[in-house]
C-alpha cells in the first residue's frame, strides 16, 4: 500500500481540532513560507480560511437534532468556501506553532459569517472577518468588463530559476512556486524598473497541486512586492488584506496581476487580479502594505 503525499500547500495550511475547546485549531507554521522578516500574509490568510471553513462544518455537525435540521433545510454545511475574507496583519509571524480561534457571527440560509484570530507564543497575529458560502451553486460565468493580462506563454516568461539570488534568501516561498514572470514586468531584477507599478505573471505550485479557493488566497499575496518596479525593493509588510472569490478556479495556471496606483506616506496599496485557465476573473484582491524601507 502506497500513501498519499500531500502538497506542500495542504501541509503548510493543516490544522489540528484542540481536543477540548470547540472551534480552536492548532496549526504549524513551515519556515519555506518565509518572505521578509515573517511568514507570507496569503498563506496566513489561508490558515486562517481552512480554520473558519472547518468551524462551519463542525457547528454543523456538532449541533442538537433541531439545530441539525434547521441547518440542513439552510444549507449551512454547504458554506466551506471564502466569498469575502478580510484579514488585518496585527503582528509578524514566525515560522513554529500557532494557535487559530474561530468564531461564529451569523449562520445563515446562503452565507455564514464568522471570525478567526491566529496567535502565536501568546499573541494575536492575524484578526479575519470573512464572508462563506458555496462557489459551486453560484453560475460559473463570471461577467467582468476587465481583461485578462496579456503576457507571452508560460515558456516564454521568467521563472523563478532567475530570480536573483537575494530575492530568493528572504524569500523562500518561491521555491514552492511555479512562478512564470512577464518579461515586460521584471526590469527591476536587473536595476532597470519600469516605476509603471505592475507586476504580472503566471502561477501553479511547483509540486502540480491545482488551484481551488483557499489556493487563491495565497495566490493573492504570492507575486513579489510591486513597489519592486517601483525601484523600492525589500520586504513590504502586509497591513490589511481583503480578497474577494468569484468562482472556483479550472485546473491548470493562474494568471495573475498585480498593480498600484498610490504610494503616500509609506504605504500603498496593491490591487491584485486573479484569471483561471478557462479566462475567467475567478478572485480579486486589494491590500495596505507598507513601502519597504530606504537601505
Amino acid at each position: 500500500m502506497t500513501t498519499a503525499i500531500r502538497s506542500e500547500f495542504d501541509q503548510g495550511i493543516a490544522l489540528t481540532p484542540h481536543p477540548d475547546e470547540p472551534g480552536r485549531y492548532e496549526a504549524e507554521l513551515g519556515a519555506g513560507w518565509q518572505i521578509g522578516g515573517g511568514v507570507n500574509g496569503g498563506l496566513l490568510l489561508a490558515v486562517a480560511g481552512h480554520a473558519i471553513s472547518l468551524a462551519n462544518s463542525a457547528d454543523n455537525v456538532n449541533g442538537t437534532d433541531n439545530e441539525r435540521s434547521a441547518d440542513a433545510a439552510n444549507g449551512a454545511a454547504a458554506h466551506r468556501h471564502p466569498l469575502s475574507i478580510t484579514g488585518h496583519y496585527l503582528s509578524a509571524s514566525r515560522p513554529g506553532p500557532a494557535s487559530v480561534l474561530t468564531g461564529t457571527v451569523r449562520r445563515g440560509r446562503t452565507l455564514t459569517t464568522g471570525t478567526a484570530s491566529l496567535v502565536q507564543d501568546g499573541e494575536e497575529r492575524l484578526r479575519v472577518l470573512a464572508t462563506y458560502g458555496d462557489l459551486t451553486t453560484l453560475d460559473g460565468e463570471v461577467a467582468t468588463s476587465a481583461e485578462p493580462p496579456v503576457m507571452p506563454v508560460p515558456d516564454a516568461c521568467i521563472g523563478v530559476e532567475h530570480a536573483p539570488p537575494q530575492l530568493i534568501e528572504q524569500a523562500a516561498l518561491l521555491e514552492r512556486f511555479d512562478l512564470r514572470l512577464d518579461p515586460a514586468t521584471v526590469g527591476w531584477a536587473l536595476g532597470q524598473p519600469s516605476r509603471n507599478g505592475r507586476i504580472q505573471g503566471w502561477f501553479r505550485l511547483a509540486d502540480g497541486r491545482q488551484p481551488d479557493p483557499l489556493l487563491l488566497l495565497l495566490v493573492a499575496d504570492a507575486l513579489p512586492p510591486v513597489t519592486f518596479d517601483l525601484g523600492m525593493p525589500g520586504w513590504a509588510p502586509t497591513i490589511e488584506l481583503t480578497v474577494h472569490l468569484r468562482a472556483v478556479p479550472a485546473p491548470g495556471w493562474l494568471r495573475v496581476s498585480h498593480a498600484t496606483r498610490n504610494l503616500a506616506g509609506g504605504y500603498f496599496e496593491e490591487d491584485c487580479e486573479i484569471w483561471d485557465e478557462a479566462g475567467r476573473l475567478v478572485a480579486q484582491s486589494r491590500q495596505l502594505a507598507r513601502a519597504p524601507r530606504p537601505a
